[in-house]
């Protein structure tokens, strides 16, 4: 039995059903139906009585509520959301409907009602007083829920849009961890190169495992891409400190959690000359092409002089198409240009002018005005400076020259740290804000309004952890985000952390909100081992990402299983591995050439039996090579 009046229950019942018989409403505005939904459940709770009680009403005892109590934020949400779909309920402007429904006395209100008897149900956050957060918060005010501790200089965190809602994490010495979507932080890494990567141990020093992209179809072809600093043995002149290195790996096809180091692939490599303003971001957009995001690396007119061609790629952003079947050479470099490389073709410019790119973001649900790529970076405005700037990246455009989206000013020294686009379903608040911050802590968010107008930026405001259960302390270092479209934040409580493992990871939740409702839950998908053909069979090459089998030097076939001899093996020898025959009985040489004495050669003639019986030898020797 309801507590509440039966008769606004019907009442509520009804407005439901409206919303369903008007087309409009159940097409468009699935938000004001869902809405709806809730409050109707609203008549179920013990706590009826209180939340569809009104003093107001007390002298009007003919007139119903057919509203219950609402949090005074969440009225006007509700208000903004449902007025020009059940207008019958909507006869006021915002604050005479909130002054009249709203409750501001503390008092108990819809939703917070039910938020509080909820059980946790979130496969990231471990921590159930988030479940109790009241309305203390001012509008803006989120709650950064810890997930994990322990990280060592913890640079980055991204997924790999394979249903597994696995998060990768990057640390800054050259290993990438895998954290599951239970929480458990795997013991193994996913990949391991820190004898590769050149890590700088000063702060200031940028230098290490700089970022990880997933191809957008790696469930099904297992390939990522690595950008990090190496050092400069394989460039024999030059003044370079080290090289800025991008790499493509495949994931084991016998663990799902590990990278098949032998699979390593360097699509490009740039020498550098300074430590600071790298860049080497690496992100897909849904074009499906890579983009590699370089910085200005701190170069001066001298140092271009005497580094000639550095200059054409510091500052940019590259567009690389990884899914060409190219099996061709390698791009040729000029004699007089050692400070790139490239596989395949050279890579385009998509943009320049760029100084100090902290980590861009592409929208994946929106395009520009102009039907482009929705693009924001943070930046600064100079080599030499901490002002920062927020860039909508465009193709063609030079960033010495644009205009900025935003200016972000000082800082009081702080570098900006660019952060994503929130595409996530937990908070309806945060949706497509592009939220970033900044290093020592600042967290902000740039919203565009409906339109051509301008972007307008907002201080994000984050609760203390008497409110929240949790908060963030320390230097921001990046952030994250998951399958789901949740945003993360990497933290350590020291700016320099080298050695330390104090490393944090957080997740930003909206305290309004439940953590996961219903309508974000997602399935959590098996591993499954990678089984294309092309990695079962491809033996003396790499697979591209559309699976073709590209052979390695000296080897030729669908699959790359045939050895090229060149010159040619003669007098029926057979080429066995590259340039290297494997001669018939009587014959010798690195092309079978020579006869030995009393031997014939290829223009004499033989009878049919001693053809038969060397054959049969050199087929028997063949098959005992093979094995």
């Amino acid at each position: 039995m309801f507590r509440g009046n039966p008769t606004l229950h019907t009442l509520c019942s009804q407005l439901v059903l409206y919303s369903h018989r008007n087309q409009i409403f159940s097409t468009n505005n699935t938000e004001c139906s869902r809405l709806l939904e809730e409050i109707k459940c609203a008549h179920c709770s013990p706590h009826a009585q209180m939340l569809f009680h009104s003093p107001k009403l007390e002298k009007a005892p003919h007139r119903e509520q057919d509203l219950p109590r609402l949090c005074h934020d969440y009225c006007q949400e509700f208000y903004y959301t449902c007025r020009g779909h059940v207008p019958e309920l909507f006869q006021a402007d915002v604050d005479e409907f909130c002054q009249y429904y709203g409750r501001k006395d503390g008092g108990l209100c819809f939703p917070d009602f039910h938020r509080k008897q909820l059980r946790r149900d979130s496969n990231y956050l471990l921590d159930e007083k988030i479940e109790v957060i009241n309305r203390k918060h001012k509008h803006n005010c989120y709650c950064t829920q810890e997930i994990l501790s322990g990280l060592q200089q913890p640079v980055g965190v991204v997924h790999c849009g394979d249903g597994s809602q696995r998060l990768f994490i990057l640390e800054k010495e050259g290993f990438v961890r895998v954290l599951t979507h239970d929480m458990e932080l795997l013991k193994e890494p996913f990949l391991d190169i820190h004898k590769l990567v050149q890590s700088g141990i000063k702060g200031g020093d940028e230098r290490g495992l700089l970022s990880l992209a997933f191809h957008p179809n790696y469930k099904k072809n297992g390939k990522l891409y690595v950008s990090y600093t190496t050092n400069q043995e394989r460039w024999a002149i030059g003044p370079h400190d080290h090289i800025l290195r991008v790499v493509e790996y495949t994931v084991s096809r016998k663990n799902p959690n590990q990278v098949d180091t032998r699979t390593t692939r360097v699509l490009m490599e740039v020498a550098e000359l300074h430590r600071k303003h790298l860049g080497g971001q690496l992100l897909f957009g849904p074009d499906g092409l890579l983009h590699i995001f370089l910085g200005d690396g701190m170069i001066t007119l001298d140092d271009m002089e005497e580094m000639d061609g550095l200059s054409d790629f510091t500052g940019s952003v590259l567009r690389v198409d990884v899914d060409t079947d190219c099996c061709s050479t390698p791009y040729s470099i000029p004699r007089n240009n050692p400070y790139f490389n490239s596989t395949n073709q050279p890579p385009e410019i998509f943009a320049h002018g760029l100084h100090d790119p902290g980590r861009c973001a592409v929208d994946k649900l929106r395009m520009d005005t102009n039907g482009s790529l929705l693009i924001l970076c943070t930046d600064t405005v100079g080599k030499n400076t901490t002002t920062g700037r927020i860039l909508q990246v465009i193709k063609g455009k030079d960033y010495e020259n644009e205009p900025s989206v935003f200016d972000l000013g000082s800082n009081e020294g702080a570098v900006p740290v660019g952060g994503f686009i929130y595409r996530g379903c937990q908070s309806r608040r945060l949706y497509g804000s592009y939220v970033f911050g900044d290093k020592n802590g600042n967290f902000r968010i740039l919203q565009r309004p409906s339109g051509d107008r301008l972007w307008q930026e907002k201080p994000l405001c984050l609760g203390t952890s008497s409110s929240c259960g949790s908060s963030l302390v320390g230097h921001i270092l990046g952030f994250g985000e998951d399958e789901l479209g949740e945003v993360y934040i990497l933290a350590s409580s020291k700016s320099t952390a080298i050695q330390s493992h104090n490393g944090k990871l957080y997740k930003l939740v909206d305290p309004k909100r439940p953590q996961v409702p219903k309508e974000c839950r997602r399935p959590v998908e098996d591993l499954e081992m990678l089984s294309t053909t092309c990695s079962r069979e491809c033996k003396n090459g790499h697979c591209t990402p559309t699976g073709k089998c590209c052979c390695s030097s000296g080897w030729d076939g669908p699959f790359c299983l045939r050895a090229k001899c060149e010159p040619a093996c003669r007098n029926g020898g057979v080429c066995v591995e590259p340039n290297k025959c494997l001669c018939k009985e009587g014959f010798s040489g690195s092309q079978c050439e020579k006869g030995e004495r009393g031997t014939r050669g290829d223009g004499e003639k033989d009878s049919i039996l001693e053809h038969i019986i060397d054959m049969t030898s050199y087929l028997l020797d063949l098959t005992s090579y093979i094995v």
